[in-house]
């Protein structure tokens, strides 16, 4: 493995700033790694080389006299299929785009860009982001790189593929119900659902929606509050964006603040969690009492969550892709399909209920924060699981009825604007990681990547990738 791969995003932005590397040898070495290992995972479909080497000598000729200190200097980055960027092929995971090719990038795009990013390649990502599998009818499938028969979760599944085996030094993904969260679990690897309007995106169909949002991906919290520094920035553009902290991310870590007092959770009393799962988790989360913490089993009331999520996902389905339903039908996967008629059969009495149990459902969340310091619980509810299984359709002898229902543990936090990460925590018995789910108050992404750092710092798991692809049955179509 090249050395240049297995350096920290921090560690590789330093030796960009000090001139002992150069963006271009960056790139050569990324798109090496890819050739490398690409073809076992499936994680990259769209490079855009000569864009990114054109952009990095741009760079080099015209270096800001002061630059910020979340610059990037000219380091190569990988951005979600769902995410516009100019001139180079964009799917969103639908052969209805296959042959997109925008004429502007998305507002992240173009803050990242000026902080000094420079955009290699796509990355997979499910139809549109719907489910937490890593696959569609443009690319196939993408495959988990501790066992490429399994997923990787979903939707930002192929950055997490891409950090985890060392093809790139850090990534964009998006979150509505796990998104950021659930891959970064199944690939050991850092991802960080920030407040909604931490990171400007956009424009958007619906720009006041606070359910979705973009944020970073990384192989370690550093590297993750690098990426956060360089993606915050207000844009009148987004309604939602918020004011960069006087404070970057980065310096925060420079003196962490242990939560003192810490809630864990084994099921956020909403659903069945693998006992495994549920075993490697609390024992990570009382590793917390190593750093002086208090950790006690309390969470706050969430009853309501499926329906308020439920609602308003399909809503926001409706709202925005009833147009494809009517022209599309035949290229839609049947996921989607369920998700926007039923938005489009919703009630305004069910429209409205949701609306107002969310409201009760945030003032439990935030009178839990007046009393707790930190959330805790595992990511997801089941270890990562066969790459040609579409979903979870049961866990012990519970069962689901649709494709959303098994990512409770974080489309519930998605409902509280609550800053959430996903750290790793350890593997199973199948030698499959398992993720960490830290959440802390709104607007609190400071002290959560504290946190998160805290723990990290007690354990061994940021050492652990990247990894070469380890086989499994690399049968790449799509999940029947």
């Amino acid at each position: 493995m090249n050395e240049l791969v297995q350096l920290t995003a921090c560690e590789a932005v330093e030796s960009l700033r000090k001139s002992e590397v150069c963006s271009s040898e960056l790139i050569d070495a990324a798109l090496t790694r890819m050739d490398d290992t690409d073809g076992a995972v499936n994680a990259i479909p769209t490079r855009c080389a000569e864009r990114a080497r054109v952009n990095a000598h741009r760079l080099q000729e015209s270096m800001p006299a002061n630059p910020p200190p979340w610059y990037l200097y000219g380091l190569p980055i990988v951005v979600k299929d769902l995410s516009d960027v100019e001139g180079v092929r964009t799917t969103y995971g639908s052969t209805i785009f296959a042959d997109h090719i925008p004429t502007t990038s998305d507002i992240m795009v173009q803050t990242l860009e000026r902080n000094g990013a420079i955009v290699l390649a796509k990355s997979a990502t499910p139809e549109f982001g719907a489910g937490a599998n890593t696959f569609n009818e443009v690319f196939g499938r993408t495959c988990n790189p501790w066992n490429t028969r399994m997923t990787p979760g979903g939707s930002s599944g192929g950055t997490a593929v891409a950090l985890a085996t060392g093809q790139i030094w850090l990534g964009t993904g998006s979150d509505l119900g796990g998104s950021l969260r659930i891959p970064a679990s199944y690939c050991s690897i850092v991802g960080l659902r920030p407040t909604p309007g931490i990171v400007s995106a956009g424009p958007r169909p619906l720009p006041f929606d606070n359910l979705s949002v973009h944020g970073p991906m990384a192989r370690n919290v550093k590297d993750l509050a690098l990426m956060l520094d360089a993606l915050s920035n207000p844009s009148r553009r987004d309604p939602l964006s918020r004011p960069k902290p006087s404070t970057s991310y980065t310096d925060a870590l420079h003196m962490p603040t242990i939560p003192k007092r810490i809630a864990y959770s084994p099921d956020l009393g909403i659903v069945p969690v693998d006992p495994e799962v549920a075993t490697i988790s609390e024992k990570a989360a009382h590793d917390f009492e190593a750093l002086g913490a208090t950790v006690e089993e309390a969470c706050p009331k969430l009853d309501d969550a499926e329906f308020i999520f439920q609602t308003l996902r399909a809503v926001q389905f409706a709202a925005t892709k009833s147009d494809l339903l009517q022209n599309h039908r035949h290229q839609l996967k049947p996921e989607i399909i369920w998700n926007i008629e039923k938005g489009l059969s919703l009630s305004g009495q069910e429209m409205a209920e949701a609306e107002s149990k969310r409201g009760k459902l945030f003032k439990n969340v935030t009178d839990f924060f007046d009393v707790y310091d930190l959330l805790i619980c595992p990511t997801v509810a089941v270890p990562p699981f066969d790459g040609a299984t579409r979903y979870v359709s049961a866990i012990g002898d519970h069962k689901f009825d649709n494709y959303v229902s098994w990512l409770a543990l974080s489309f519930a936090i998605t409902l509280t604007s609550c800053p959430a990460i996903s750290v790793p925590c350890g593997f199973n018995r199948d030698g499959l990681p398992i993720g960490l789910q830290l959440v802390a108050a709104p607007g609190s992404d400071a002290r959560l990547l504290e946190a998160a750092f805290a723990f990290e710092q007690f354990h061994d798991f940021k050492h652990m990738v990247p990894i070469n692809p380890r086989p499994g049955n690399t049968n790449r179509e799509p999940a029947p």
